[in-house]
């Protein structure tokens, strides 16, 4: 038998004292200080923690927004084989690409563009440690190598922002090969008379420490970065001694000559934008004229296999 206080009163008082849902993403948790953070407030603050200062893993998106002039469009990148050594360990490495890709809507763990900052033209390359910890493969290579074609067709300079762990495992030797090749990309450019610049983030390490990260005419880092090529604990059970506190943190190696300056992301874009000014020897207003690839004579490096 139909009774209203069951059909509509409890009905009604259950939607009233039904529990709200929340969406995951609105907070996030410091993984300094282990504050919660609204998300608008660490988007306003440029995703570093007002608690801690604290700077948060960010990708390229959020890198290109903080420190381009609108404007900005993409650099192609030529496509590489996605799996050469057809590798597979708990996972096939076509499946984890796929994930990663998913993951970060991005093809691989570098992105390039070219645009202005601060008013002066500039090709712009940054790593994500989101995708697959920003390990070097062939995309990455192949990215950079890019990035330095366009810097020297555009007479413009070449920033890096590096954010990796290392050399891609899935792609053995093929991997280990993008050190040379980056290198000479890095080398093109200095002998273009371009400037190179490079910003590390937290972490970088492994092979691209080894490489282009290490070859930059001004080397910044914004605070508390993690860099090194080896990890602390392999360099203790090396050497067999206990290494210092804060070691391989960017303000270690500032106060040992490794590192130019160590800047705060809010000041990230008017450092690069003054740096970058000294380094072309020119004011913003008198930007960089155009000047095509084929002026150069530029040394042949043959990229790894297309994939069809």
């Amino acid at each position: 038998m139909a009774n209203w206080l069951t059909d509509f009163v409890r009905p009604k008082i259950r939607a009233v004292l039904r529990r709200r849902e929340t969406p995951d993403n609105l907070w996030t948790k410091c993984p300094a200080c282990g504050q919660m953070i609204f998300h608008r407030e660490l988007a306003a603050n440029l995703f570093v923690c007002q608690h801690c200062s604290h700077h948060l893993r960010i990708g390229p998106t959020e890198r290109f927004a903080q420190l381009l002039d609108p404007g900005w469009v993409a650099v192609p990148v030529p496509a590489v084989a996605l799996d050469p050594l057809k590798f597979r360990d708990e996972k096939r490495y076509t499946d984890r690409l796929k994930e990663a890709k998913a993951k970060t809507h991005q093809e691989d763990a570098m992105a390039v563009v070219r645009g202005r900052m601060d008013e002066l033209p500039v090709v712009l390359a940054v790593q994500n440690f989101s995708f697959m910890g920003g390990s070097m493969g062939l995309a990455v290579g192949e990215a950079l190598v890019a990035a330095a074609r366009a810097a020297m067709a555009e007479r413009a300079p070449l920033v890096v922002l590096t954010a990796a762990g290392g050399a891609r495992m899935q792609e053995g030797t093929l991997s280990l090969m993008q050190m040379p090749r980056t290198t000479v990309a890095v080398q093109m450019v200095k002998e273009a008379g371009l400037p190179f610049v490079v910003v590390m983030t937290d972490p970088t390490t492994g092979g691209v420490t080894a490489s282009f990260a290490m070859l930059g005419d001004v080397h910044i880092s914004e605070p508390g970065a993690l860099i090194g090529f080896a990890g602390a604990r392999v360099i203790e059970q090396t050497i067999r001694e206990r290494l210092p506190e804060g070691f391989q943190r960017a303000e270690y190696l500032f106060d040992h000559g490794m590192l130019d300056m160590v800047v705060h992301r809010k000041d990230l874009k008017e450092t690069l934008g003054r740096v970058l000014r000294l380094l072309m020897g020119r004011d913003a207003r008198h930007p960089v004229s155009s000047r095509d690839a084929e002026d150069f004579d530029l040394p042949a490096i043959s990229g790894p296999a297309k994939a069809k």
